[in-house]
């Protein structure tokens, strides 16, 4: 058997004419599982899946499609009262669910209008459980009027979850929780919470209108506001702020938009054009007229 690096390479580049770049992806992974037996079994030397002259298509990031203010609205309208602040808090701080389900009262700062995300509700053997969030990046996010007045109104209908208030993850002081007390399953919350709320609202079902939509809606309005890609990385609680370009760019105001808003907001609009100054010895428009405009 001889399979050579740039034998690999050439079919990675006829598969990727005809599949996506993930499934190539995978193709490629089960490939190279395959190659590395072959060499344990002695059948190949070494695996050309590892030589460098091996790359593979490069993934782009799928672009989103951010709801408009009256769709969040609608579907926010439609959702139980437990669960309507809920909902807010993903709208306007940008929150992955598993974010939202973790939410306790510790981590709403009333006076600072901060949010601090320091656990995520997962799946783990089944089982909603507290722990760290996605790549154990704690973070805090600015809070607005309303979803500050949306907690408030939320914690006068129910309590918090009895428990030790902890800063690790923990289920003391938990504010989304199931009618038995425990935290939210997120395969129930969409079967049975989102989906109805989608269809009360007039919105299709589907992965783009899935919960992480009101993310994306967020992350774009604060890009919009003039909010640096830097500062919207690190509220969304992204590894990388170039990923964040990268998901994000084509919602961005461009260059020419924000030149031509902040001379705008420096200078007005609709002004009426200055009358220029005569020039010294040239004839006014009077005298231009009566002489015949010679």
């Amino acid at each position: 058997m001889n399979i050579r690096p740039v034998d690999v390479q050439d079919w990675l580049i006829t598969l990727s004419r005809t599949l996506s770049p993930g499934y190539v992806r995978l193709i490629f992974v089960n490939f190279g599982a395959a190659l590395a037996a072959a060499v344990e079994e002695g059948l190949l030397d070494s695996n050309p899946v590892r030589s460098r002259l091996v790359k593979l298509p490069k993934s782009q990031p799928r672009q989103v499609q951010p709801w408009e203010a009256a769709r969040v609205e609608a579907v926010l309208d439609q959702l139980p009262a437990e669960v309507r602040a809920l909902g807010v808090v993903a709208a306007t701080c940008g929150l992955r669910q598993g974010e939202c389900f973790g939410l306790r009262r510790q981590d709403v700062d009333f006076d600072r209008a901060e949010i601090r995300v320091h656990q995520q509700i997962t799946l783990q053997a089944g089982l909603p459980l507290p722990a760290l969030p996605k790549y154990q990046r704690t973070r805090i996010v600015p809070a607005t009027t309303w979803v500050l007045e949306e907690l408030a109104a939320h914690l006068d209908r129910q309590e918090p979850l009895e428990g030790a208030l902890s800063t690790g993850p923990s289920l003391g002081g938990l504010l989304f929780y199931s009618r038995h007390r425990k935290p939210l399953n997120k395969n129930y919350f969409n079967t049975h919470v989102w989906r109805p709320a989608l269809d009360a609202a007039g919105v299709p079902r589907g992965r783009a209108n899935g919960m992480h939509a009101l993310r994306h809606t967020c992350a774009s309005m604060w890009l919009e506001g003039g909010v640096s890609i830097k500062a919207v990385s690190e509220y969304l609680g992204h590894a990388d702020p170039g990923f964040t370009l990268r998901v994000y760019t084509h919602v961005m105001p461009s260059s020419g938009d924000r030149a031509r808003m902040a001379m705008e907001a420096a200078f007005g609009q609709g002004r009426r054009p200055a009358e220029a100054a005569p020039i010294a010895g040239a004839p006014s428009a009077h005298e231009t007229t009566a002489s015949g405009g010679r």
